[in-house]
């Protein structure tokens, strides 16, 4: 499990980024996959699933997932809330509630935990290229505030995803980008006649758009092998017909 420095001194909550150590799944999903989207068999996923929340207490409800479909979406679960087992189409979530671990699962998206430290509330935020570009973050900033929440309070911690030097994209990709915003150009490289995308520094610039200031990035490459993480690309560059899923979670004590 790996932390955010920036969240890990604030005693209210815990969190927590994981790759695929510490599970029981096998082959292609060994071994903490989390992710009932993929092929891996249920009883194996919902084993993970125990051993992570664990990890945050035996008292815990459990881990509240949701159905990621790359958009803007977000839910917010208060006190009057009680779908607890229905999968919602979303991309992130926002809660005020205690002892209610939230999580998203990534394979190279950018795990995205907020916590505004004076009204306690947290949101987990699945941040692919697409959410991004749609402007889920702003999207969740916007209705954070909402509820009273001020952006010098809240603490954003990018977790580990694709960095830029493995991140390649076509052309069309790029001007979808300067389409909508020239000052998109910073965020591409081009290095032997390939196009590198900086997923990493498109959502900070979001954050610092949007006044967030405490911002902690971990700098860890999902792409790469020796980090140990569930990878889209990786798999598909290994041929592989799926992956397993990384799951980041932050909790209100």
């Amino acid at each position: 499990m790996i932390l955010s420095k920036r969240l890990h001194n604030e005693k209210k909550i815990s969190h927590g980024f994981f790759n695929k150590n510490g599970g029981s799944s096998n082959g292609i999903y060994r071994s903490l996959n989390c992710g009932p989207g993929s092929n891996d068999k249920k009883n194996k996923i919902k084993k993970n699933l125990r051993i992570v929340k664990n990890k945050f207490g035996k008292k815990t409800k459990n881990i509240f997932l949701v159905h990621q479909i790359h958009s803007n979406k977000f839910i917010f679960i208060n006190e009057k809330f009680k779908s607890y087992e229905k999968k919602f189409k979303v991309d992130a979530i926002i809660t005020n509630q205690k002892k209610l671990p939230i999580a998203v699962l990534t394979a190279d998206c950018i795990p995205l935990l907020l916590y505004d430290n004076q009204k306690n509330i947290i949101a987990a935020i699945h941040a692919g290229w697409r959410g991004a570009f749609k402007g889920i973050v702003e999207k969740v900033i916007k209705f954070m505030t909402k509820k009273g929440c001020k952006k010098r309070n809240i603490i954003a911690a990018i977790g580990p995803c694709i960095k830029q030097n493995n991140y390649s994209v076509k052309e069309d990709f790029q001007k979808k980008f300067l389409k909508k915003d020239a000052k998109n150009k910073i965020f591409f490289k081009k290095k032997k006649k390939m196009i590198y995308f900086n997923l990493t520094n498109f959502v900070k610039y979001q954050l610092k758009s949007n006044k967030i200031t405490k911002i902690d990035t971990i700098n860890i490459d999902t792409f790469d092998k020796k980090n140990n993480f569930f990878s889209a690309r990786q798999s598909l560059r290994l041929k592989h017909d799926d992956y397993g899923r990384n799951i980041s979670i932050i909790m209100i004590n």
